[in-house]
């Protein structure tokens, strides 16, 4: 701040006390003689020129150094077994620590996506309702398919589909007008009309249940036969033929097919057939069916469905004869070798019986394996197909 005399003078103009003479004062005193002496010295005073240093910036307290911290003892057991003190504690509570941590961080994560989830269901849930969604109306989300039962799966081959459409000659075979290859060839001979027209296609699609089927002027039924499974203690001398021979194994059923009417009324009688051959000269089990498809499957070779003979050899049998049959022997080109190679335990020592179990099923196999080990066939029976055994009961 500074005051000069002009200034001063401007001040004693502006104010009337300071007009008057210095030394008198409103009520007529004189001021003393050392504050008039006072008074002139201001206002001769040449010039003032006073100025203020700025304030000096205050001094930050300085922040308290960081304790130290504190030292916290761990006893623990040194390795000759004596206690003594460590700065840092075991690693067995370090790793409970770490454990600990880890499983809260777990819970913590879990808790989180739970009420995600929540969240989602809510807003899900409002969104439905603002936009007027009925519950009813809602369709349900695809399940998985159910998983039938046997019993179940059987009555839908047999009642529901059947109707479906099918081949024709399929559908001929499985009425019992013929075998598949004969359906074919009548189909192709021109013996087959379908709705009236006559049908030269083996492959043509019918509904046994919807068409109008024709044979050689005799019309199929709209119901086909029910499957079914024989099993059968083959005799010698009987062929594995579907002709009318008298002494074929399907000739044996002979009896139960002229009372098929009473057993099954308003059914076409089945048309049977064996799954498969056994020689003339051979007995045993063998499946006689009306079911295409499953004999297809049972005999063809890549089913690789074993089957089990026993063969009665005259004559001894000695470790060179086991080991020849073993190594097998070409049928046809093909090198067929049996899975099993056994004797069985016979009080005649005349003949030997051996257990022969195979898997290709080609024709006279086992007796071709025999015979190429220098032994000659006395007898030949099947007794297993698959799992399953012939019963010991059955004549």
């Amino acid at each position: 701040m500074a005051l000069t005399t002009a200034a001063t003078a401007a001040a004693v103009s502006l104010h009337p006390l300071l007009t008057r003479p210095a030394c008198v004062l409103r009520s007529g005193r004189r001021l003393p003689p050392h504050l008039l002496r006072a008074t002139s010295s201001i206002s001769s005073a040449p010039d003032f020129n006073i100025t203020f240093a700025e304030p000096a910036p205050a001094k930050k307290a300085s922040s308290p150094a960081p304790s130290a911290q504190p030292l916290v003892p761990w006893i623990v057991r040194g390795e000759d077994g004596k206690p003594r003190l460590s700065t840092s504690p075991p690693p067995e509570v370090l790793q409970a620590i770490a454990l600990a941590e880890a499983e809260a961080k777990k819970a913590a994560k879990k808790e989180s996506l739970k009420g995600q989830k929540g969240a989602v269901a809510a807003a899900a849930a409002a969104a439905a309702s603002s936009a007027g969604v009925k519950a009813k109306e809602r369709k349900a989300a695809p399940a998985a398919p159910p998983k039938f039962s046997k019993a179940a799966r059987r009555f839908y081959n047999e009642n529901i589909k059947e109707s479906e459409p099918q081949r024709l000659a399929k559908v001929l075979a499985a009425a019992g007008v013929a075998s598949r290859r004969t359906s074919e060839e009548l189909i192709f001979q021109g013996k087959v009309t379908v709705n009236g027209a006559v049908c030269t296609s083996p492959q043509t699609k019918v509904d046994i249940s919807k068409d109008s089927i024709y044979v050689n002027g005799n019309r199929i039924s709209k119901k086909l036969p029910p499957k079914l499974y024989f099993a059968v203690n083959k005799p010698k001398g009987y062929i594995c033929s579907c002709g009318e021979e008298s002494k074929s194994v399907v000739s044996l059923f002979s009896d139960y097919l002229k009372g098929w009417n009473k057993i099954q009324p308003g059914l076409p009688k089945p048309r049977l057939f064996t799954v498969g051959r056994l020689d003339v000269a051979t007995s045993g089990l063998i499946i006689v069916t009306n079911d295409g498809e499953f004999a297809q499957k049972l005999a063809h070779p890549s089913s690789n469905v074993t089957k089990e003979y026993v063969v009665t050899i005259d004559g001894a049998v000695h470790k060179k004869h086991l080991i020849a049959i073993s190594e097998g022997t070409k049928i046809d080109g093909v090198m067929c070798v049996p899975d099993l190679v056994e004797p069985l335990a016979e009080s005649d020592t005349r003949k030997t019986r051996l257990k022969i179990v195979v898997h290709e099923g080609r024709n006279h196999e086992v007796r071709e394996l025999v015979q190429n080990a220098g032994l000659k066939v006395y007898a030949l029976k099947r007794v297993r197909i698959g799992r399953f055994r012939l019963p010991a009961d059955l004549g």
